[in-house]
Parts: C-alpha cells; structure tokens; sequence
C-alpha cells in the first residue's frame, strides 16, 4: 500500500522512538541496586550522572540504528561531539517535559544554602538530582512486562505482545443449554438456529427456554499480593546482582495488575535486618542492604497487609537467594546468626509460616539458589504453606512469577 512521508513531523517520532528507546536501554540505570560491578554504577540520582548514562547509551547502547541517529544529529550544529551534547541536553529536557522525571535540587547543606559572606569564598553550587515520575515507572513495568512475555512466547496474558498468537485468558468455553440463575451471556447464534430448527425459517421467529444457549467463560478471581523482595547484602555479592531482576519483576507485576487485573491489589514489603512495605513509586530508590536476613518479619508484616484485604485469594511471593539469619524478639532487639539453619531462628520462622497459613495466606517461594540446607527450609516452607516453590535464576525470574501469578488466577464455572 502507498503512502506519504510528513517530514515535518519526522523530527517528533525520531525523539519518541529515542526515548522509550534510551528508558528501556536504561533501565538497569534507573534501577540501579548497589550491584558494584555493574555498568551503571553510581553514588546518587545526579542528573550528572543520568547525562552521562545518555552519552553512553547513544554511543554504545545501540538504541537507535546508525542512519536514524545521523539523521537526527544534522539538525545541530557544530562538531560531531558538540552535536551530541546538544541532543543529549534536548534528551534531557524531553524526559522532564514528557514527564519520566522529574528534578529534584538538592543543597549540600544549610551552610552551603546560605550566600557566602565576604572573604569566605564561593558558596558551593547547588547539585540537581532526580526522580522517576509514576509515568516513568509505568513505562518500565510496561518494558519488563513485554520483555517477559516475548521471553516466554505463546502465553494466557491477554492482549500483551507476544511472540505468537493466543486465545487470552478471556476465550469462551463451548457454549451449553440455558439453566435458572445462569447469566444471560447468550450464544446469538446458537439459540437462532435451535429456534429455526424447532419451527423452520419463518418471521416472526418463536424462541423458548429450550432454545436458549449461554456461553460458558472463565472466572477471575481477585487477589492481594505481597511482593516480599529480599535486600539482605547477599542479593548483590557473588559476582551477581539479584536484586534489580527482582524489582523488574515488581514493576511488571504491577502494570499486568493495572492493566489487566484492576481488581487486584499490590504491596511491596523489604525485609532484610526487619522488614518495611514501600510505595511502588519508591520501588526504583531501593537499595541492597543491611546484611542480615529476617524472613519472618517480612511475612509477619505481609500477613497483617494482606489481613486488611477484602479479595478472594491472599498471597504472598516471596524472593530470596538466602536462609533467615536474624528474627525480631518480643524485647524488639534483633537476633542474628549468619551461621548454617539456627534453630531458633528457623522454629521462629516456620511459626509465622503456619500462622499465614491458618489465615489462608498462600506462600509461593521463588529462591534464587540451589544450597542444600536452603532447598530442606523452603521445602518446609511449602509443606507447611501448601504453597509452590521455584528455584530459578535471575534471567528466569520473572518468566515464573508471571505464569504462576496469572495461571492460579483463572478457573472454569458452569454457572
């Protein structure tokens, strides 16, 4: 089929498919966990910084191929080194009009606020950080979420892309005669041709109960989710970061959830020395640490969240790479051995397993590592939990917790 070239317009599809090209190329950046060895390793959110992961990402990146970025660079003047650094400060203004950030000035101190009296020197400059706004976030979630369905190929998300073609979870059954109380989700043409059969093809056309059929679909329940994200130090050491993949997955979940499930519910809980729930929208600011690993504060915290929820399934998905090493006690001091299985620390732990399960919290546990006295606790977990366990990768990650989350979610009525 023919069509036209608007040139005047080429300019602005050039600086979109630039910038959701450059947020999914940084988006390890944006999400950075303390992981030391990896390529976008920072101290802050300095848009300093964030220049300097641009530059890189446009020359190194492959974000776009190399006639579309000539393309671009023609429209400034100057060298090729001055041509990128004016399109890196449009790229910049771009991401704050478009709203995926947000800047945020920061003083150094209250000292360094003030106006620097005679002869004490300059005052030292203001330094400009930056934030992910909830439309930056979003689109990284909409990023991993894609990512992992194209990963996964032929699957049951609706009308995410993937690979190949599907049916959804929404695909009707075989339809089925009428009963009392049924919906009235009539086959059309089903119920016309009983009728037609019943009396020939004459108007007007007498339809009765006996002619009625109804589709048969399938039900979604409602669930409250706790994402338990563990951030003790060994989710970066060993020469892997685990935590990043880890909030990937929490921002995929989140936009499948918005977009395909609004009626299901997300909270975030932390543990590592203690456990606390954060804002989705502060998931990116997360870091790794401190260095202990208390697993039952975590759940304790995402029974009392999920305790104040109204949907008709609880759950928690919990990921880890570590055994508990520490529990909170009555006194609110922490306990802590980083030593093998303390058993104080796992009877403390298996406790509140069973108290998730007396309050029909189901627990699916997502462990990140394959070490014999880990493999024996989880396997009690799930005992005790009647929940799953998978023992995955980071790269894997993500392709489990979505199919687990999504297949639990659907059953067949007949009603």
């Amino acid at each position: 089929m023919a069509g036209a070239e608007y040139t005047r317009y080429q300019g602005e599809r050039d600086m979109e498919e630039l910038l959701q090209n450059l947020l999914g190329a940084l988006q390890d950046f944006f999400l950075f966990s303390g992981f030391p060895m990896g390529r976008f390793y920072r101290r802050g959110n300095s848009m300093a910084d964030l220049h300097d992961a641009i530059l890189d990402a446009l020359l190194h990146g492959g974000v776009l191929d190399d006639d579309t970025l000539q393309r671009i660079l023609r429209r400034y003047p100057g060298t090729t080194a001055e041509q990128l650094e004016q399109l890196v400060q449009e790229i910049l203004q771009a991401l704050q009009s478009e709203g995926y950030i947000t800047p945020v000035p920061e003083h150094v101190s209250a000292v360094a606020s003030e106006p620097a009296a005679d002869g004490e020197g300059e005052r030292e400059p203001e330094r400009v950080q930056f934030e992910l706004t909830d439309k930056g976030l979003d689109f990284l979630g909409y990023k991993s979420l894609r990512d992992l369905l194209y990963a996964i190929g032929s699957s049951s998300f609706g009308a995410h892309e993937t690979v190949q073609l599907d049916t959804g979870v929404e695909a009707y059954l075989a339809p089925r005669k009428y009963e009392f109380g049924d919906t009235l989700q009539l086959d059309v043409v089903r119920t016309l041709l009983n009728a037609i059969r019943r009396e020939g093809p004459r108007l007007p056309l007498n339809m009765t109960y006996d002619d009625l059929e109804v589709l048969q679909s399938e039900y979604q329940s409602s669930c409250a989710t706790v994402l338990m994200l563990d951030c003790s130090h060994s989710m970066i050491l060993y020469g892997e970061d685990r935590f990043t993949p880890a909030k990937k997955v929490a921002l995929a979940l989140a936009h499948l959830i918005r977009t395909r499930f609004p009626g299901d519910t997300l909270h975030c809980v932390l543990f590592h020395d203690s456990a606390e729930e954060i804002p989705l929208r502060d998931l990116a600011k997360a870091r790794v640490g401190p260095f202990y690993t208390n697993t039952r504060e975590g759940l304790r915290l995402a029974r009392r969240i999920l305790l104040n929820q109204r949907q008709d399934m609880r759950q928690i998905i919990m990921i880890t790479d570590g055994k508990p090493s520490a529990i909170t006690l009555e006194s609110g001091h922490i306990y802590k051995n980083p030593y093998g299985l303390d058993p104080l620390i796992i009877e403390e732990t298996l406790k509140e397993v069973a108290r998730c399960r007396k309050a029909g919290i189901v627990i699916n546990t997502f462990m990140l590592t394959d070490d014999y006295l880990l493999v024996r606790f989880v396997q009690k977990v799930t005992e005790i939990a009647r929940g799953r366990a998978y023992f995955t990768t980071p790269m894997r990650l993500g392709q489990y917790v979505l199919m687990d989350y999504v297949h639990k979610k659907v059953r067949h009525v007949h009603a």
